[in-house]
């Protein structure tokens, strides 16, 4: 069975969002990488792009196929996982730690912005019904 992190808020499209201070870091649930196989390249947004809440942001390929990066809030890119162009296998090895993808600069709490996503519990119900 997939881990999910509690503590984090979720989307029905299988991102995470981590509040960390004044941003969001990004990611995929293990559920999602479990689903994709093995990674082989991860496409995100530049520093500085734009994300309006449940629109692509970017691709993520692995050996079965290629799926869109939706993003869980609205806000700024302010940081990329760079480590992800060279090693993209890290979002299957730590989805929720060094696989994470980007950081995002939101208006208003980032706390608030996550907890308004869905909760752990279920996504986690969500996913068991897959």
């Amino acid at each position: 069975m997939s881990e999910v992190r509690a503590g984090l808020g979720y989307t029905e499209e299988h991102e995470w969002a981590e509040a960390r201070g004044a941003v969001i870091r990004i990611g995929i649930s293990d559920f999602a990488q479990c689903q994709l196989g093995d990674i082989v390249f991860v496409e995100f947004p530049e520093v500085g792009a734009t994300l309006e809440a449940n629109y692509p942001m970017g691709t993520i390929e692995s050996v079965k196929t290629v799926s869109d990066l939706f993003s869980p809030v609205s806000g700024t890119v302010v940081k990329v996982n760079e480590e992800l162009l060279d090693e993209p296998q890290k979002v299957n090895e730590d989805p929720y730690g060094e696989g994470w993808i980007i950081e995002v600069e939101v208006e208003g709490e980032a706390a608030e912005v996550v907890a308004a996503l869905w909760s752990a519990e279920r996504y986690g119900a969500f996913v068991a019904s897959k």
